[in-house]
Parts: structure tokens; C-alpha cells; sequence
């Protein structure tokens, strides 16, 4: 197949971006640094641009100059970078085209929109889409100090306690048990590199069973990007993740200069909430899960 088929002229599809291109998908990427945080924290690693490294294909698009204009992230998730609707299209088309490894697509509203029309076809139908995610910011401490629910850092040796509430809320998340299916292990596996790496927060009762949990999924030189927000079901509407959530941005603000998370639209209570604590609406960002 053609690298440029379908492309308007003067475009160019680059079916792999390598370590020379480093510095261009930098730039690309730095420009909307919160939603394409993911892809930065493997730039700001130094990982070597190639997909066994790098945990997927970086597939590119240049303009009439040369210069890089859109990229798309190919692993486990199919996330673009920058771009049009051109772009978007023509990265689509490529992906669509090779056998499908990504489980979702996650990206600006526009950007997923535009990749799904040209996927569906070929990967459909979406076991659910999201088409409304809220990309929330903080780069200021919370200034209200609420009471100590003993946040804290979750150690490794905790696994067992900590696995089976991020497991809840993953399934209340996405509908689907991350035990299903082959993939049990290296879910456990990212949960206790989260635990490991010290990016587990949780609160728990006397036990030790975990109240409330979130983790620091992503964390870059420009966002720490706070992922998996959970409070035991019987404990909701009580308080405990407000007043937990002040203490996780914090400890978010001291790994990086802004705390960023999205929320889904019809989650009107957690938008509350994190409007109280000062977060503001950055982009909007969709999701379709595959």
C-alpha cells in the first residue's frame, strides 16, 4: 500500500516515526502537553522511538514543507497527536489497515471523532463511547485545608488490599472486570508498578482496607496526570473524596507544575467536586472503547 494513498497533495504519511524524529514529535507533542501526556512521558523517558521499545508505532503525517503536523500513537490505546481532519483521516486509514492491537481511542473530541469514522468500518461496533470527557487543570495548591483523612502513600506490600479496589473502579469505569479475558496479569502487574514507583495514593480504615484510592498515572515535566479516583460505594456523598482529593493534588503539584485529570460529563458529582477545588475545564477530550 501506498504510504501517501488517499492523501491531498502535498501531504505525506511517514508509517514510522524513528529516534530522528524525536525532536519534531517533541515539539508536537509539548504544544498540548495535558492531553498528550501519555506520549510525553515516554518522550521525557528517553525511550528509543521503536515500538517494542516505545509500546506501540508512532505514525506520522508532514505538510507541503516537510514539517511534522500530526502523529498517532499505535499500542494498547490509539492516541493522536496534533493534527486536522486530513491528518486525523489519513492516520486512521493507515491503522485501519493493519491488524488491531488498541482497546480504545482516546484523544480531543475532533481527533477521535474523525479516526473513529474511518475506523468503525474495520473495528466496530465501540462496546461504548464517551464523547464528552472534561480534561480538568490545577496549578495552584487547593487553599482551603480540610480535615486529615490520612492520605497516604500506598507501599507495595499492600497489593493485595490495594488490587481489588482499583479493580472495582476500573469495572465501574469501563463495564468490563480487567480480569476478563488474558490480560489479569499485566493488570496486576501495572498496579504494583504503580505501588513500586510510589504513585498509589490511598485512605484506609483501621484493617487496612482501602477507602479511597487514586493513582498518579501519568507524570511528566509539565503534568501529573491523576488517574483512577475511587471511594468504597457505602462511603460516598460523605466527604471523603473531596477532602482526599485535596491531598492528592497536592502531592500531584510537588512531582510537577500541573495537576490534570478527566472526568465524563454525566459524572456530574465529580465535576462538582473538582470545580469546588479550583480545577478548570482545559479541553475536552473523547474516548471509544473497543
Amino acid at each position: 500500500m501506498d504510504p501517501g494513498a488517499g492523501l491531498p497533495q502535498g501531504l505525506q504519511l511517514v508509517p514510522e516515526l524513528g529516534d530522528d524524529d524525536r525532536v519534531e514529535l517533541a515539539r508536537l507533542v509539548r504544544a498540548d502537553p495535558l492531553v498528550n501526556a501519555v506520549v510525553d512521558s515516554r518522550l521525557s523517558a528517553l525511550v528509543p522511538l521503536v515500538p517494542r521499545r516505545f509500546g506501540g508505532a508512532l505514525i506520522g503525517v508532514r505538510d507541503a514543507a516537510g514539517r511534522l503536523t500530526a502523529a498517532a500513537f499505535s499500542g494498547g490505546n490509539l492516541l493522536p497527536v496534533g493534527g486536522d481532519r486530513e491528518a486525523w483521516t489519513a492516520l486512521a486509514a493507515h491503522v485501519a489497515g493493519r491488524a488491531r492491537v488498541a482497546t480504545s481511542i482516546v484523544g480531543r473530541a475532533e481527533a477521535v471523532e474523525a479516526m473513529w469514522a474511518v475506523l468503525e468500518p474495520v473495528w466496530g461496533p465501540a462496546r461504548a463511547i464517551r464523547r464528552d470527557q472534561r480534561l480538568l487543570r490545577l496549578d495552584h495548591a487547593v487553599a482551603e485545608r480540610p480535615a486529615d483523612v490520612g492520605l497516604r502513600v500506598a507501599s507495595p506490600d499492600e497489593i493485595e488490599r490495594y488490587l481489588p479496589a482499583a479493580a472495582a473502579m476500573f469495572t465501574e469505569e469501563l463495564g468490563v472486570s480487567p480480569f476478563a479475558g488474558a490480560g489479569a496479569g499485566g493488570y496486576r502487574g501495572r498496579i504494583a508498578a504503580l505501588l513500586r514507583e510510589g504513585r498509589a495514593l490511598c485512605v484506609t480504615d483501621r484493617s487496612g482496607e482501602v477507602l479511597f484510592k487514586a493513582d498518579l498515572g501519568v507524570v511528566t515535566p509539565r503534568t501529573c496526570q491523576i488517574q483512577g479516583v475511587w471511594v468504597r460505594p457505602d462511603l460516598r456523598g460523605r466527604g471523603l473524596g473531596t477532602t482526599a482529593m485535596v491531598g492528592v493534588l497536592d502531592h500531584a503539584l510537588q512531582r510537577a507544575p500541573t495537576a490534570s485529570l478527566y472526568v465524563n460529563d454525566f459524572n456530574v458529582a465529580a465535576r462538582r467536586m473538582y470545580e469546588s477545588l479550583g480545577m478548570t475545564h482545559s479541553a475536552t477530550l473523547a474516548t471509544v472503547l473497543l
